[in-house]
């Protein structure tokens, strides 16, 4: 009686010893803090980490007077996690690799960091290598760090809230795959071609009335979104009611009823300047539009952004330069 009254003593004592511990621990990062931004902030589309990625700028700083160590695993997995939830408060499932990696025995590398008072440490994530994100709609987006790793009584330093908006997949939207022809089953196929070569042939394919050709490098969703009625209401519908949203847009634009610039049909044109970066550029574009009594001279501005792995044109602005 006496023995089984003293391990239930010892056991107490255990139990409080490691509360003990595991509270100790957490005020040692109760001076640390965790936020989060978008690296690169882009259109977001559902789809494959590697093609179409979410990438996350992580910041961790020390608030405090004394420095601040926590580890860093190479396989992120066990440093951090994403959670993202939808306006119903439903998360997200977490990708099948995670779970794997976290299930698999393995020995788990990683570096200790030290930070002074106000130093910060940041490195960058791909959201998708955490979360499946596979539907169009809109998400809250947050980040849980584990200073000590992943494991059974971790210790969790929770982030910001970010707003992820996941538009749907430009190939299901916007005709990036589209027949030439209604009588064939060969397919349209965006090119990876220079901005000028992009602008180029979505002038010719306007001037031939080739619509399938000049919807290729359109970024449709953008060019909705010019138009402020339409941005707020594309911004609270549901995806399949965006699908239609863009559809009555292209064939709007097919019957000259909205941006009458953008599908005006210029007897000439000449490329003036094109300058880019690796994702963003402008064409500049000297075209001619002929009339029955004159000539108008206008300078176009199509602005240009690499997604997928080609150029789209979202956005422009025209300037008129008189007649001749």
């Amino acid at each position: 009686m006496k023995i089984r009254k003293l391990l239930s003593i010892i056991s107490v004592l255990f139990i409080f010893g490691q509360m003990s511990v595991f509270a100790e621990a957490e005020n040692n990062f109760s001076n640390a803090s965790v936020s989060i931004k978008y690296h690169n902030r882009t259109i977001f589309y559902p789809g494959d980490a590697e093609g179409s990625p979410i990438k996350v700028h992580i910041t961790i700083k020390n608030n405090g007077p004394e420095t601040l160590r926590f580890k860093l695993a190479d396989d992120r997995s066990f440093s951090l996690d994403f959670n993202a939830y939808t306006v119903k408060n439903t998360r997200l499932e977490q990708t099948s690799k995670l779970i794997e990696n976290r299930t698999t025995s393995q020995t788990v590398y990683f570096r200790e960091i030290a930070l002074e008072q106000g130093e910060e440490y940041s490195f960058i994530e791909n959201v998708k290598d955490f979360l499946k994100i596979d539907e169009a709609s809109v998400y809250y987006l947050e980040l849980f760090f584990y200073p000590e790793l992943y494991k059974s009584n971790y210790i969790a330093l929770k982030s910001n809230r970010l707003t992820l908006e996941i538009r749907p997949s430009p190939a299901a939207a916007s005709s990036t795959y589209i027949p030439v022809k209604n009588e064939s089953l060969e397919l349209l196929k965006p090119l990876d071609i220079s901005p000028d070569k992009v602008v180029e042939q979505t002038i010719i394919a306007r001037q031939k009335s080739l619509w399938d050709q000049y919807f290729l490098y359109m970024d449709l969703e953008s060019m909705l979104e010019r138009n402020p009625t339409l941005k707020k209401r594309y911004a609270s519908v549901s995806a399949d009611e965006r699908v239609r949203m863009l559809q009555s847009f292209k064939s709007d634009l097919m019957q000259s009823r909205i941006e009458n610039d953008i599908i005006a049909v210029p007897e000439s044109f000449q490329i003036e300047k094109t300058s880019y970066s690796p994702t963003e550029g402008t064409v500049t574009v000297i075209e001619w539009f002929k009339y029955p009594n004159f000539s108008e001279k206008k300078r176009y501005t199509y602005k240009v952004r690499q997604r997928e792995g080609y150029w789209q044109i979202y956005d422009y602005n025209v300037v008129n330069l008189g007649t001749e």
